[in-house]
């Protein structure tokens, strides 16, 4: 009902209201301890951030290349056409338009729409010379399946409670599980680095 370009149209002001009140809660929220260890990283490699999360934490934590696969929640755009994409940090209400009329919407991948940060997001994992996938179940496709552009012997750290092994994850030889939230995770992750990128 709120996560679908059919529900909109048929419901806009529930579907504005309900992003309307994620954004409201973001700005009540910090990044947690995994958002500042990975953008620690920076300090010492080249790196990308791929996320599915919509908020702004990775960039208040201090990551500076990141790609939002599923949209950003503080931007908006058009409902219809190609439009420009703005910063939007509060409500976005019914009545509020591009210059053409078009009414806003959240800047949000939902269900059945093109992830349009994919094919970046590819080229990406198929330079890496090291993958760490954070708190994900790797059940939410195409991102669960961008592990799959790595080269084979691309080594890959994976960080969960429950981490869940999937097709493109089983195949591979070179995986390190590590079953911890995110931010004691990251801090074995960071210690196994340089063996696994031969430093």
């Amino acid at each position: 009902d709120v996560a679908s370009p059919e529900g909109f149209a048929h419901a806009p002001e529930l579907v504005l209201s309900f992003y309307n009140r994620r954004r409201a809660q973001l700005h009540t929220v910090q990044p947690n301890e995994g958002h500042r260890l990975i953008a620690a990283l920076e300090a010492d490699y080249a790196v990308t951030v791929v996320t599915q999360n919509i908020d702004d934490l990775h960039e208040r934590a201090g990551s500076t290349n990141i790609i939002h696969l599923h949209g950003e929640l503080l931007k908006a755009r058009p409902a219809a056409g190609d439009g420009f994409i703005v910063d939007w940090p509060g409500d976005i209400k019914l009545g509020d338009t591009d210059d053409k009329g078009v009414q806003m919407r959240p800047h949000i991948v939902w269900f059945g729409e093109h992830v349009p940060e994919i094919e970046n997001a590819a080229r990406v994992v198929l330079q890496a010379d090291l993958i760490i996938i954070v708190g994900t179940s790797m059940q939410v496709y195409p991102a669960a399946g961008l592990v799959g552009y790595a080269d084979d012997s691309v080594p890959v750290i994976y960080i969960d409670p429950k981490p869940t092994i999937n097709h493109e994850l089983k195949r591979r030889g070179n995986i390190h599980t590590i079953e911890m939230g995110g931010g004691e995770g990251m801090k074995v992750a960071r210690g196994m680095i340089p063996s696994l990128i031969g430093e």
